[in-house]
């Protein structure tokens, strides 16, 4: 999540790259200081009797490149101009640095929600790609199938997930990675993390629209359990697997994204659970409530999301 830059430890100003003034072809990969200029005496042949030489230095025992001063030509003029090309090298060279230099962040992993896709996380991936996010720093695995009350938090489930941490882990840069789920996804999400002890991995964990504490809808367990969504694997209030999960940590930083509108965490016209909204994680950092519903919580907080994970 945190921008890492290397700079040089040699000592003065140091940049890691290819010296358009260095005689004979191209660097790679050498550390050396900024060119430096300084008048010397011409090359000793007769073109050259009635000059000094103005001379950029490339590095400390390299050749660099002469600009002579002819007899008679204004010295102030020269070495104003001359130091005007310095300055715009120099600038040059650092556009080119930072424009070389990868963003290094944590990598992203999102997790779309029961019957949902990775699109709906379109908003979320086009905002971090203009904060400077490449797009294999984001993952957005598809998991579960099209029957709604057939999914719940164990077995093929879970797969897809916990490939796309692994591999987040695998390639992050930094060696870390954030998670943000929404509704279903954040549980699963949450349930793969604390499975496998990924936690100390994640840096930031978002839940969006989860039922961290349950769905009323789907009534409290053991009783009028129906479906494996509302399961002992699923979002019945009391179940073993949220229960299992409650007070755990998927991340060193966890916030909720909650609505007192959402129309699926609150299809009873109640949201909370023991007087906590059931969207609410156990242990939270911070917790930020929208006048959204469920899906509108996903797309219009793309900016927040971004900024909780920065």
């Amino acid at each position: 999540m945190r921008e890492n830059r290397t700079h040089g430890s040699e000592g003065g100003e140091v940049m890691s790259l290819p010296d358009p003034y260095r005689s004979g072809g191209s660097v790679s990969g050498e550390i050396f200081p900024f060119p430096t200029m300084s008048l010397r005496p011409p090359p000793n042949d007769a073109a050259h009797k009635s000059s000094l030489v103005l001379w950029y230095n490339s590095a400390p025992g390299q050749s660099g490149i002469g600009c002579p001063l002819r007899a008679g030509e204004p010295l102030r003029e020269n070495r104003i101009m001359h130091f005007v090309i310095r300055g715009l090298f120099a600038l040059s060279l650092v556009i080119v640095a930072s424009a070389a230099q990868a963003l290094c962040v944590d990598n992203v992993v999102l997790v779309h929600g029961n019957t949902g896709s990775p699109s709906d996380f379109n908003n979320t991936r086009n905002t971090l790609l203009a904060r400077g996010y490449s797009s294999s720093q984001i993952f957005r695995p598809g998991w579960g199938s099209s029957c709604a009350a057939c999914n719940d938090h164990k077995g093929s489930e879970e797969t897809p997930v916990e490939n796309a941490l692994i591999d987040a882990i695998a390639s992050s840069c930094t060696g870390r990675i954030d998670v943000i789920g929404h509704s279903m996804g954040a549980t699963l999400a949450a349930r793969v993390i604390d499975r496998v002890g990924m936690k100390n991995y994640v840096d930031s964990f978002v839940g969006i629209a989860g039922a961290f504490r349950g769905l009323r809808s789907c009534g409290t367990y053991p009783f009028n359990i129906w479906t494996s969504t509302c399961g002992s694997w699923g979002l019945s209030v009391n179940s073993p697997f949220l229960n299992g999960i409650s007070g755990h940590r998927f991340g060193s930083r966890m916030t909720s994204i909650k609505s007192y509108y959402d129309e699926i965490v609150c299809s009873t016209g109640i949201c909370t659970v023991g007087g906590v909204h059931s969207s609410s994680i156990s242990g939270e950092n911070a917790t930020v409530t929208y006048a959204w519903g469920h899906y509108g919580l996903l797309w219009y907080t793309a900016s927040k999301q971004a900024d909780l994970i920065q």
